[in-house]
């Protein structure tokens, strides 16, 4: 069983029961007031509860303002952490048109270690190699592949004379190390003042002298200013990408830069500059996990691409 504070699974009211359970890693309640538990090898619904539609949007209305932010028919979407790392995001009507929608990411109840996130020992032997050479990584996959938990897994295994900075949108890496800076961004307030995203985040982690700095998730604009950073020095740090595969990997970066206002050439160098191993993870429909390696470089027109360098299916 996960153990949870009795105030927790007071909060969590009719979810606690699949929240407690060891085995799973999400929780959702659908617009119909089922809900479903995800145990790594695909959804089930949970039997015996559902919720009626008042109650599920309260619930989501307590976990959200339990975690310090709010959400509500102008603020429809919002998402939060939860005691030990419990992710919760939720979405209201009329955004959700059928009914609320709570989203629910576990953490594991083990220590999260390279050896136990189930990669090929080759895949293994190469991040540990990373870690000691002090490359930087950059991991990829789907939601729900295991990019966060790799990324934790990964920086929980350096020295602890290095002094991590970790950043992100929602505080989710499990990280376990004796000097680690955690930063989490803020939402603005009702009346839309007090905003710190994860650009300014980066911003603030080069003044507090990090030996390795990790963003949570590359989306947006934030990316420039951590390849800025990459490329200034600071070595040995992470960073996690939403991609399909490792081949689609430049062009999400592409993507993600001309957001951040980065031309593609530009961003090819900087990326070739500043990141030295992508690893992209897939979990498969049985809950297995498989990882492929890859190293960037310039094509003939000067553009991003990735050259693999091993696959282990």
């Amino acid at each position: 069983m996960r153990p949870l504070p009795s105030n927790l699974a007071e909060l969590l009211g009719p979810l606690a029961a699949a929240v407690a359970d060891a085995r799973a890693t999400d929780v959702f309640v659908t617009s119909d007031g089922a809900v479903w538990s995800d145990d790594g090898a695909g959804s089930t619904r949970v039997p015996g509860v559902r919720l009626a539609p008042t109650e599920a949007r309260d619930l989501a209305v307590r976990l959200i303002a339990d975690g310090g932010r709010h959400v509500d028919e102008a603020t429809p979407t919002a998402d939060v952490r939860l005691g030990e790392g419990i992710r919760v995001h939720v979405v209201l009507p009329p955004v959700a048109r059928a009914g609320t929608a709570i989203s629910l990411r576990l953490p594991r109840v083990r220590r999260v270690t390279l050896d136990s996130c189930g990669l090929p020992a080759p895949v293994i032997s190469a991040l540990r190699a990373a870690l000691e050479e002090r490359r930087t990584l950059l991991v990829t996959g789907a939601t729900g592949s295991g990019k966060t938990t790799l990324m934790a897994a990964w920086l929980s295994e350096a020295s602890p004379r290095d002094r991590i900075v970790l950043i992100e949108d929602v505080a989710e890496a499990p990280v376990e190390h004796p000097h680690l800076v955690a930063l989490e961004c803020r939402q603005a307030n009702l009346e839309g003042a007090g905003e710190i995203d994860l650009a300014r985040l980066v911003r603030e982690a080069l003044r507090m002298r990090p030996d390795r700095l990790a963003v949570g998730e590359c989306r947006g604009a934030e990316v420039r200013e951590f390849l800025a950073a990459l490329n200034t020095g600071h070595r040995g740090g992470a960073g996690t990408l939403h991609a399909n595969s490792l081949a689609d990997v430049p062009s999400r970066l592409e993507a993600i830069g001309m957001i951040a206002g980065l031309a593609p050439e530009p961003l090819a160098r900087q990326v070739c500059s500043g990141i030295d191993l992508a690893v992209h993870v897939r979990r498969t429909m049985a809950g297995e996990r498989t990882a492929a390696l890859g190293s960037f470089g310039l094509d003939a027109r000067e553009r991003l691409t990735i050259i693999p360098l091993e696959d282990a299916r």
